[in-house]
């Protein structure tokens, strides 16, 4: 159990930074250099790179070996392991909209009694 614990404390962490997020979403579309996920943001190639090895230590990217270069890669296992520890709350969530959908009604049906 601690070390899950510890893995989605890394997932979390790396997940807590929008460039990190956003090198995610760019490497979902499909693998890339580091020079390719650099392109969209205002920063030097070691501050990239720095993300790019929080990203590889939480296990949600890898780089390969590719002749000259070294393409990243997503790897979505860290995430489903969000999702999985995520689900196990839905239920509060679904009450509680299920509640607010009541409360709504509740009011609409007074404002129509009213009038």
């Amino acid at each position: 159990m601690r070390s899950e614990d510890d893995r989605l404390s890394q997932t979390f962490a790396a997940l807590a930074n929008t460039t990190r997020r956003a090198i995610l979403a760019r490497l979902a579309e499909g693998e890339a250099t580091v020079n390719e996920l650099a392109e969209p943001f205002n920063m030097t190639l070691p501050a990239i790179s720095k993300h790019i090895k929080v990203l590889e230590r939480a296990g949600l990217i890898t780089q390969g070996q590719k002749a000259q270069y070294r393409p990243c890669t997503i790897d979505a296992a860290p995430l489903q392991e969000v999702s999985t520890w995520t689900e196990q709350y839905r239920h509060i969530w679904e009450e509680r909209f299920d509640r607010m959908d009541d409360y709504i009604n509740q009011l609409n049906q007074k404002e129509q009694d009213h009038e």
